[in-house]
């Protein structure tokens, strides 16, 4: 199928299937001249604009200069190469290294207890990962955590693509030398989705997606190229299906072919859209630890109006359910729209070290918790302590 087919039939059927994926159009996206005027970037490397933020220092004072920057930032992320890097995004670098001990010691405390973290793109092996490293190190150095975060950078880039009130995680990832690579992969939200459940979601939440989430890492090491920088793919991020596309062996070949890597320093801060195609690389090296810490920031607007007790709906209308199922007045769409409009349908936030991916990316939803339990019949009771234990699994 050509790439104006394509167009032609998702247009028509608001929806996108991972065997409609095209190549050709993946390849033609990609070539596309961007329009994107850079005024404030220092240079372009493989087609990746770099900040120099000792330029920037005075853009950020003045209202009209930082609008102008942040202008320019969020038009290379939606339709520029999708990346951007900061040199020197930490003039001082010292937080970034009191940051580091207190992060190595959480990883030895987590590995001496048995709750070393695992990657959800790599195999397991000579890589460590912190969740929720935000919070710990808060908790741990609060005085490490203010002087790391009052950084006009990261609030300036995150405000570019989000908006104000946006929503700071945090997850460092340690690739030990020997460590294996990702692979070519879109992020969080859709990006965490199987390709089944992908593809339930019409074309314009494909847009949406990536507008939601600007994904960001703070390099606590020299990365030279041997290292395995993130593996990058300029412009992908514009390929509307491309949700679907990244598990395809096809577009992972592509990628592996064609992706760029920037070798960064100690201080430089990493910022692309969540859609584009990217992928952390194999550690070749004989002695450099690389540690990034990984800026997943979500906007404000991600959250529902009102607080609902989800649990106790479950538990109120599980027994009718139950019962309706058994005597065959409901039927399974019948049902589904129930759950769908009382148990919570995502499995984030959550507690990633209590609460890890269930044959997949994510963990297992309260409504995937619900559908199970009626299709095992469990008791009201049975169905209660797994809600409560779900619960607990999802707090930090």
């Amino acid at each position: 199928m050509d790439a104006t087919n394509e167009r032609h039939e998702t247009l028509a059927t608001n929806w996108y299937r991972e065997s409609d994926c095209s190549l050709e159009a993946f390849a033609q996206q990609l070539q596309r001249k961007s329009d994107v005027v850079l005024r404030f970037a220092a240079e372009t490397q493989r087609d990746i604009p770099i900040y120099d933020c000792r330029a920037l220092d005075e853009a950020l004072i003045d209202p009209v200069g930082q609008q102008a920057l942040q202008a320019e930032w969020a038009n290379v992320l939606l339709d520029g190469a999708g990346v951007l890097v900061l040199r020197r995004a930490f003039h001082d670098t010292s937080p970034v290294d009191d940051a580091t001990h207190i992060f190595d010691s959480i990883i030895r405390q987590e590995r001496e207890s048995g709750t070393r973290g695992a990657d959800h793109f790599a195999k397991a092996g000579a890589n460590d990962r912190i969740w929720n490293a935000h919070e710990k190190l808060c908790l741990a150095a609060p005085t490490v955590f203010a002087r790391y975060f009052s950084n006009a950078f990261i609030a300036s880039v995150a405000q570019a693509w989000l908006g104000p009130g946006f929503q700071m995680t945090t997850q460092v990832n340690v690739v030990r030398p020997g460590g294996a690579a990702q692979q070519a992969h879109r992020d969080y939200h859709l990006g965490f989705q199987t390709a089944e459940e992908v593809q339930r979601f019409p074309a314009h939440v494909h847009t949406m997606s990536p507008l939601l989430t600007l994904q960001g890492a703070v390099a606590h090491s020299d990365m030279p190229i041997k290292s395995g920088p993130t593996k990058l793919l300029p412009f992908s991020q514009r390929y509307a299906p491309g949700y679907l596309a990244w598990r395809r062996p096809d577009f992972r070949d592509f990628f592996e072919t064609h992706c760029v890597q920037l070798p960064l320093a100690k201080g430089d801060a990493l910022f692309f859209n969540p859609a584009l195609f990217h992928a952390a690389g194999a550690n070749r090296t004989q002695d450099v630890q690389r540690m990034a810490n990984l800026l997943q920031i979500s906007s404000a607007y991600g959250r529902a109006m009102e607080t609902l007790d989800r649990m106790r709906m479950c538990e109120a209308v599980y027994p009718v359910l139950l019962d309706y199922r058994a005597r065959g007045q409901f039927t399974a769409r019948d049902i589904d729209c129930v759950i769908a409009s009382s148990a919570e349908g995502y499995a984030f936030p959550t507690s990633l070290d209590r609460d890890p991916p269930v044959g997949g990316l994510a963990p297992e939803s309260q409504q995937a918790l619900m559908r199970r339990a009626l299709d095992e019949a469990w008791n009201a009771s049975t169905l209660r302590e797994a809600l409560r234990h779900q619960a607990w699994k999802r707090l930090s």
